[in-house]
């Protein structure tokens, strides 16, 4: 046939025969069912054909660029027929890694940048509890959509927090193995635009679970039942309660860190959960109870809170079960730190970001932080003050918030 084909007079062929479209590119039919491309070209005066694909899985327009492909390989001296025999070669030869080999890879690389070792515990286990027995053993380079939600539907609802993180851990992997050049593609495991569309987002099927937290009008009294005890357990939780932080900075605090004459407790950056240091002003209790410890231990160690065998800290759990011997499962130890936060809102006339502050946590945008340096540490150390002398009013006693400020 003269002349150029067309999409539409291309499926419309179905007579047996060779149809052409021009610069060696031809369509073969054999029937209605079995078409497909052929480049004819010539090389060392041998005629020689090479397939493109079936049609119509492979149109017309990626025909004739498949064409153009093999016909620049030409001009360059090469035999397009070769080079592809060549890629593949070099394909079959590249290693057919599964994807459990390449998460191991991809462990052993990271696992030196993740400082909590309960994760790099768990990253393993959960891997091989849930993401392993579906596609482990696949070829990494196989992975697709499918595998990924067949791991990932069957906990989604009921576990909802292990599967988004577990969605993660499989994006990491697949996009490490495409870096490494193991796989090529879009991610399977990715969730804009892709598997957001076939998963409901988490914030619909799981409920926030908050620590529950004594309400703040039981800490005077709280507070009196835990002064009574003569356990260092105790004299941990006091602690806690009147610098209002995280069970870990507290449980392992050090003399160190530990101005007494500023009364300012500076927890370095490695030990806060957001990897950035934190002045804690410690009120007139808080330094009481500070002062009683060490006459108490007589030679200060390293700890403010020593293991008994002094070496280490206090475990973290030592709180918690002081806790359960006083009887007190209605509530947890974090769950101090909303105490602390409904006192700050429903008690006293301190602006919020303080509070927020108090707690190390983020306040504002990131402009509004690059503007506010402060780390507003006479409000903070009011409030702290306020805070102390609000623990250890007597049940029922009111204390007026802004005499202790002017305290």
């Amino acid at each position: 046939m003269a002349g150029k084909l067309t999409a539409l007079k291309a499926k419309a062929l179905t007579v047996p025969g060779r149809y052409g479209d021009g610069d060696g590119l031809w369509l073969q039919v054999r029937d209605a069912d079995r078409r497909s491309w052929l480049f004819r070209y010539t090389r060392h005066g041998r005629a020689r054909e090479m397939g493109l694909g079936p049609f119509p899985d492979v149109g017309l327009a990626d025909a004739r660029e498949g064409a153009a492909l093999c016909r620049q390989q030409l001009r360059q001296g090469q035999d397009p027929l070769e080079v592809r025999r060549a890629a593949q070669e070099a394909e079959a030869s590249k290693p057919r890694l599964t994807f459990k080999e390449v998460a191991q890879r991809y462990h052993t690389a990271h696992q030196a940048g993740w400082r909590n070792l309960k994760h790099r515990h768990q990253w393993t286990t959960q891997m091989e509890a849930y993401v392993y027995p579906v596609f482990g053993d696949m070829p990494v380079d196989r992975v697709g959509t499918g595998d990924v939600l067949r791991a990932l539907e069957p906990i989604w609802q009921e576990k909802s927090q292990t599967a988004v993180v577990q969605r993660g851990r499989i994006e990491a992997v697949l996009d490490y193995a495409k870096v490494r050049e193991w796989r090529s593609g879009e991610n399977p495991a990715r969730w804009r635009g892709h598997l957001s569309k076939l998963l409901p987002p988490r914030s619909r099927i799981a409920k926030v679970q908050h620590h529950p937290a004594l309400p703040w009008t039981e800490v005077g009294g709280f507070m009196q039942e835990v002064r009574a005890s003569p356990d260092l357990a105790a004299r941990a939780l006091e602690f806690l309660v009147l610098t209002a932080v995280r069970t870990k900075e507290a449980m392992g605090a050090e003399w160190a860190e530990i101005d007494m004459a500023r009364a300012i407790w500076l927890i370095p950056a490695e030990r806060m959960k957001g990897k950035k240091e934190h002045r804690v002003p410690l009120s007139i209790p808080a330094m009481a109870l500070l002062n009683r410890i060490r006459s108490e231990q007589g030679q200060v160690g390293r700890f403010v809170f020593p293991s008994p065998k002094g070496k280490q800290a206090l475990s973290t759990r030592a709180c918690a079960v002081l806790l359960k011997r006083m009887e007190r499962t209605d509530f947890t130890v974090h769950g101090f730190r909303s105490t602390f936060r409904d006192w700050v809102a429903e008690r006293t006339s301190f602006p919020r970001e303080i509070g927020e502050m108090a707690l190390a946590h983020t306040v504002g945008s990131a402009v509004e932080r690059a503007y506010q340096r402060s780390e507003l540490l006479v409000k903070r150390a009011q409030l702290m003050e306020a805070w102390g002398r609000f623990c250890g009013q007597a049940p029922g006693h009111v204390v007026s918030v802004k005499a202790a400020k002017r305290g």
